[in-house]
């Protein structure tokens, strides 16, 4: 197996932009991560000064993780599946409510090469990203089976453009 490089310049001076803005704003984050594994906090807290932005973060490989820390219930993780909107959904509304953090981003998908079916294939990933007490964004990506690491490597692009989004209002 090899390892490329997930966390590359640009990755990490776009989540500095980030961590700017929502500084700028009093902003808190959270992350919720699956299929990821931590690759966005990772990004976050590469960048020095990130602690007074950057609340905490949630890796919630397994579906128990998922219900034991973000209170995801176990009925939502059977009847759609770990990968689903609606998983995603409460997997940052999870965040929210079990830090202080006032914005939060939560990633759920199929990294593969395993684990892919024809109605979830892998590449399969869903976002969600929310500010305290408004509505939830979510974004579903159909990246394709273009390797594990791309898979991680761009969910965690579109989570921080996500987050981007939602500081801009949009």
């Amino acid at each position: 197996m090899t390892d490329s490089l997930l966390i590359d310049r640009r990755i990490v001076t776009q989540a500095a932009e980030l961590l700017e803005a929502a500084r700028e704003r009093g902003d808190l984050l959270a992350t919720a991560e699956s299929c990821t594994g931590g690759l966005l906090a990772a990004t976050f807290t590469a960048i020095p000064g990130a602690s007074d932005v950057f609340e905490r973060g949630f890796v919630t490989y397994s579906n128990t993780s998922k219900s034991e820390l973000l209170g995801v219930p176990a009925w939502l993780i059977e009847r759609h599946g770990s990968v689903s909107e609606d998983v995603a959904r409460a997997m940052v509304g999870g965040a929210l409510t079990h830090s202080r953090a006032t914005l939060a981003v939560a990633i759920t998908g199929i990294a593969g090469p395993g684990g892919g079916t024809p109605d979830k294939p892998v590449g399969l990933v869903h976002l969600a990203a929310a500010r305290r007490d408004a509505p939830v964004l979510h974004e579903q990506l159909l990246l394709g089976d273009i390797g594990r690491n791309e898979i991680r490597r761009e969910s965690v692009v579109q989570a921080l453009a996500l987050l981007a989004s939602l500081l801009r209002g949009e």
